[in-house]
């Protein structure tokens, strides 16, 4: 309510501004009405605190994100669709792409300020020696299924058996690895095979071509009626997983920087408000379903399962994101210690608003 305040006392001062100073009057009175209007932008501006951002024109924004519109993105839709984005200053274009590698050379190229991302094609790209970094994640956890026939049913009947995944190298492959390794199956212990999107690969399983596959929580329903087994929860079984990370450019110009601690200031507040603020219920389901296009039950469905999982303060998850670089630096054949987390995360940004106090007013505020 403060900041709402002085922020409308800001208005009051270019109003006056323009009408009293710009506009010719005599001598005396013109000063006069100068020096008190001066006084009061001065003592109004001196009201806010040190976190708060005055912003007059709205800076435009990328950010880019592998799908764009699933609930993987409704912290970044909720800031879009709610206002939260324009209320720090930015006018933010969500842009969606087939996968993280586009994503990572759009940002490489500049075309982009950020992107939205699961941690894998990061990681390759600093590895390859693209100067990105991590700087958040709102989404630590791995929100697949674990989708077997019916003749698995325990870890040990995986062994020689065939696993299918989307492509290989994609955010599909290592969340089997990570289930393998949850199990303590070692990867050759199985055979892993392309076999398309989640329906088709569902639908190899049904008719023997694989014996299992990760699937988004949304294809269980599916599964179930066609007589398969949710053999695991990712959510429960693997810890954490860095599935939704914001990658940007490191050495960011002052400019950038300023930009880019206000997305990440709307980022968190979209999620706090998700967690925090039932009374938002209807309004983001009515979101979900925009979005999303689907209808108002699933919806619901989503909203219930997704309201309460992203992370508050959006920092990466140190262990999951360990299980992926151990993941990658296996498959490189380069030494481990390339992959060492500091290589490739840098919360800096977060570090700040911290220090300015930011998070302590953003749940002072809700209080």
């Amino acid at each position: 309510m403060a900041n709402d305040f002085s922020m409308s006392n800001i208005c009051v001062v270019v109003s006056l501004l323009r009408r009293g100073c710009f506009q010719s009057r005599s001598g005396k009175t013109a000063g006069r009405l100068c020096m008190l209007i001066f006084l009061f932008a001065f003592l109004t501006v001196a009201s806010l605190p040190l976190s708060s951002t005055v912003v007059f024109a709205a800076d435009r924004f990328y950010d880019g994100s592998a799908g764009g519109t699933g609930a993987r993105e409704l912290p970044l839709y909720i800031a879009k669709d709610l206002g939260i984005f324009e209320k720090y200053g930015l006018d933010v274009e969500l842009i969606a792409t087939n996968g993280g590698s586009p994503l990572v050379q759009a940002l490489v190229g500049g075309s982009i300020q950020s992107a939205s991302v699961a941690a894998l094609a990061p990681i390759r790209a600093i590895s390859a020696g693209a100067n990105l970094a991590i700087v958040a994640a709102f989404l630590n956890k791995n929100m697949y299924s674990f989708v077997t026939s019916p003749q698995i049913k325990k870890p040990s009947d995986l062994k020689g058996k065939t696993i299918g995944v989307a492509s290989f190298g994609a955010a599909n492959e290592f969340s089997v690895l990570m289930v393998l390794k949850a199990f303590g199956i070692a990867p050759n212990e199985v055979n892993l095979r392309v076999a398309g999107g989640s329906l088709a690969r569902l639908a190899a399983i049904e008719h023997g071509s694989i014996d299992a596959t990760v699937v988004p929580h949304s294809n269980d329903g599916f599964a179930v009626a066609r007589g398969m087994r949710i053999f695991a929860d990712l959510a429960k079984v693997v810890k954490e997983f860095p599935d939704g990370t914001v990658v940007m450019k490191r050495n960011l110009s002052q400019r950038e920087k300023a930009s880019a601690k206000r997305f990440l200031q709307a980022l968190s507040e979209a999620i706090y408000r998700l967690k925090t603020e039932p009374q938002l219920r209807e309004r983001i389901v009515a979101n979900i379903q925009k979005r999303m296009r689907i209808d108002h039950k699933y919806a619901e469905n989503i909203y219930e399962e997704y309201n309460d999982i992203f992370s508050y303060p959006p920092r990466v998850g140190r262990e999951g994101l360990g299980d992926v670089l151990e993941i990658i630096a296996r498959q490189s054949g380069k030494p481990p210690a390339e992959f060492k987390n500091d290589r490739f995360v840098d919360e800096s940004l977060l570090d700040e608003l911290a220090a300015e106090g930011f998070f302590k007013q953003l749940e002072a505020r809700s209080k």
